[in-house]
Order: C-alpha cells, then sequence, then structure tokens
C-alpha cells in the first residue's frame, strides 16, 4: 500500500520550533517534487515549501524565508520541515504532496497526500 504519513505537529509558542516529517510508505522518494502545504483556519490552502529528490533544488514561500527549512533524507524516504521563529500566523493543517516528477521541485498534479499535522502557535 503506497501513502505518505505526516508527523511532528503540535502546540508551541510563538517564537518556538517544530519539526514536521513526511515519510513515505510503499516507494521510494527518487524522482519526485516534494511540498509542504498549509491550510489555516478559515483559507485556503497555500504552497509553504518544496523540494525535488532530482537536483535538490528548494523554494519557500515568502512569508517562511529564513525561518523554515525543507531537508530530503533520501535513506529514509523521508522529507523535513524545519519550522523555526514560529508565529501566530504559521497556525494551520501542514499536508505533504508528492508527484513524481523530474526536476521539478513543487508538486502540481500530487498523487498522494498525507492526512495532515495540526500545528498551532499561540502562547
Amino acid at each position: 500500500q503506497l501513502h505518505i504519513v505526516e508527523s511532528g505537529g503540535g502546540l508551541v509558542q510563538p517564537g518556538g520550533s517544530l519539526r514536521l516529517s513526511c515519510a513515505a510508505s510503499g516507494f521510494t522518494l527518487d524522482y519526485y517534487a516534494i511540498g509542504w502545504f498549509r491550510q489555516a483556519p478559515g483559507k485556503e490552502r497555500e504552497k509553504i515549501s518544496c523540494i525535488s529528490s532530482s537536483g535538490g533544488r528548494t523554494n519557500y514561500v515568502d512569508s517562511v524565508k529564513g525561518r523554515f527549512t525543507i531537508s530530503l533524507d533520501n535513506a529514509k524516504k523521508t522529507v523535513y520541515l524545519q519550522m523555526n521563529s514560529l508565529k501566530p500566523e504559521d497556525t494551520g493543517v501542514y499536508y505533504c504532496a508528492v508527484q513524481k516528477a523530474i526536476l521539478v521541485v513543487c508538486p502540481y498534479e500530487a498523487e498522494y497526500w498525507g492526512q495532515g499535522t495540526q500545528v498551532t502557535v499561540s502562547s
């Protein structure tokens, strides 16, 4: 059975850190575009950060540049999103999505979506 699973969400105070994980099950992440998306309450889902497993290129939405870092551990078939200096506006459900595509950074027609992990930034 092929699927991906996110983990690592939780409640954190402003200025704190969390590391989210996106683990692939039943397949490797070779030649994939992997993206983290966020859906805040009452808002549409937005793309936060992406990475290409074929080349390692990354990108970030402006609001998280300098605070979030995406990385890939091919051996563990896992993508991480390190989130530092968290702000209340980072609150939302974070989803991971993947698409098999060579040299593409962000998935545009994701084949698999995770179930999401809640991140709440509040004092």
